[in-house]
């Protein structure tokens, strides 16, 4: 770069340094300064620490970065409502993985975490609420609400099991339209302070890919399902009276192109959609406070996790990189598998709670055959009105390959299951061949992802891996490093290592639009272990 004559000189006891090691070291310091300095010699050196002063001797200021601590990103409303010292959230991932464990460990370290409840009984459920009071009490969590369209009777009970057990925040997911459901949630926690104002007790974050759904939450919930949760008796005559006066949800994920259940599109084009949509029903409503944006979706690294919050995301939000944690609920072989995926290594595939509705969602492909399986599932679903027009050849590559026994015997444990969980469900199926070939193939769905759950050896080629490109981004930067052995990777490290990056790469982003040209070897945040002297609370990775 030229070097401009600058009044500015800079002071201070360390030396600037040229080196790109030292360069690097003086970028992580997050808690001083990062100054660019002329060193006699006419190099350009940078140094942590020290102050500027507009006359004297000192060396010539090119730049300088102000501090910034990790715990600075983001939305302060955020950290606040939520109790939390970063605008960070692991989000939910079904069926236990998203685990207690997982949970516990960030809130002790002062991250938000949404539970993985969707999926699982009642009575897990309530388990793992009792544990969270014993062990975090009072420390700050999320429970996950997923949509599910094809058993309503779960998401009625999960709602009446949060509201029994004071459960202060959920994250809704996969709402296609809002239910009464997670609308009773809301307002169920709806009150008065001593000045009169409306506070909201039980705080919802919902996550979307969709503009038409994420203006649903930040309006007030529709009068017609007050009315009607009125009427039930579900919510008090002053809870339905305040619920205009605040929206249904606290918080927006936008999320991008996730693991899971996605649109797969991408942040750039739909954050500033959103945060646009959210201004204008804010002119509208003018809500004291007004409805947060976070992000998610593809956020597997520092860069990318900056890249969101200088786009305006209030939070972030991270999810396939904590599936690969020691804390996730996940078997060992799924995390090893997930260690091992690129950024191309994921499929969309038919989600198992929305079968009928040909809904998918994106797993991991390198490893299993469980994409291609399931995709033949649905065609068949779609070719035949029931299993028994299925072509026999057909039929029974399906039993031997997919299912390993009798379609007949598999519809029977469909009855059994569903007649403890949802007996609605067998009802609905009876005479309506169509449907009982539904649930059929929702049995090898279903059981796919417990397989990878639990570790189901002999079934490791037809493990369903929700995974999105984030976690291939997040293996390619921690190549190299601790956290590429998936033995090292506790999820609280990777959030300290995400927000410390992203505080990192803030800071050298302000120094490129002063025309600072840092080396590239200084230029990209690595992650080592949390015990290192060099990452206490005041100062970056060294």
């Amino acid at each position: 770069m030229d070097i401009p004559d600058t009044p500015l000189r800079w002071y201070g006891e360390r030396y600037p340094s040229t080196e790109p090691g030292e360069i690097y070291q003086a970028l992580a310091d997050l808690a001083r300064p990062c100054f660019i300095v002329v060193t006699p010699e006419r190099g350009i050196g940078a140094v942590s620490g020290g102050f500027a002063a507009a006359e004297g001797d000192g060396l010539p200021l090119l730049a300088a970065a102000q501090p910034l601590l990790p715990e600075r990103l983001g939305s302060g409303d955020f950290r606040v409502a939520h109790g939390v010292s970063h605008a960070y959230m692991a989000g939910a991932m079904a069926g236990g993985i998203a685990s207690a464990d997982m949970v516990i460990a960030l809130a002790r370290e002062g991250f938000l975490a949404s539970f993985g409840a969707a999926g699982l009984v009642p009575d897990v459920i309530e388990r793992t609420l009792t544990r969270f009071a014993a062990e975090i009490p009072g420390l700050p969590y999320a429970v996950n609400l997923i949509h599910s369209p094809s058993e309503d009777r779960l998401e009625r009970e999960a709602v009446e099991l949060f509201l029994r057990h004071g459960v202060r925040c959920v994250e809704a997911s996969a709402y296609l339209d809002l239910t009464p459901h997670v609308v009773r949630y809301r307002l169920a926690g709806l009150r008065r302070d001593p000045g009169g104002g409306v506070v909201a007790d039980n705080r919802l974050i919902a996550k979307v890919s969709r503009a038409e759904t994420a203006e649903r939450f930040m309006r007030p919930a529709p009068a017609a399902l007050v009315n009607a949760l009125l009427e039930a008796g579900h919510v008090t005559p002053e809870q339905a009276a305040l619920a205009h006066h605040v929206p249904l949800a606290d918080d927006i994920t936008v999320e991008a192109d996730s693991g899971g259940h996605t649109d797969r599109r991408p942040l750039p084009a739909l954050l500033p959609t959103i945060l646009r949509l959210r201004d204008t029903v804010q002119r509208e409503f003018r809500y004291p406070v007004p409805v947060r944006v976070g992000a998610g979706g593809g956020l597997g690294t520092p860069v990318a996790v900056a890249a969101a919050f200088a786009m305006g995301a209030a939070y972030v939000v991270t999810g396939s990189v904590n599936q690969s944690c020691l804390e996730s609920g996940a078997s060992a072989r799924s995390k090893a598998m997930l260690a091992e995926a690129g950024i191309a290594d994921c499929e969309m595939a038919p989600a198992a709670d929305m079968f009928e509705m040909g809904v998918e969602l994106q797993v991991l492909k390198k490893g299993t055959l469980f994409p291609m399986r399931a995709k033949r599932l649905y065609e068949l679903y779609q070719t035949y009105d029931g299993l028994e027009s299925i072509p026999a050849a057909d039929r029974a590559r399906l039993e031997q390959q997919l299912f390993r026994r009798s379609l007949d015997d598999i519809w029977q444990e469909c009855v059994t299951y569903f007649g403890r969980r949802d007996p609605e469900q067998i009802e609905r199926a009876s005479g309506n061949p169509k449907r009982r070939m539904a649930l059929v193939f929702r049995w090898y769905l279903g059981m796919s992802s417990r397989w990878a759950v639990t570790g189901e050896e002999d079934r490791a080629m037809d493990y369903q891996v929700w995974c999105g490109p984030a976690m291939g981004s997040f293996n390619d930067w921690v190549t190299g490093s601790y956290l590429k052995t998936p033995g090292n990777r506790r999820v609280a490290d990777v959030a300290h290592h995400l927000m410390r990056g992203a505080a990192f790469h803030t800071r050298l982003a302000q120094l490129r639009t002063l025309g600072v040209q840092v080396p590239s070897t200084a230029a990209d945040y690595r992650p080592v272990p949390l015990e290192s002297p060099a990452l206490d609370s005041s100062a970056g990775a060294r």
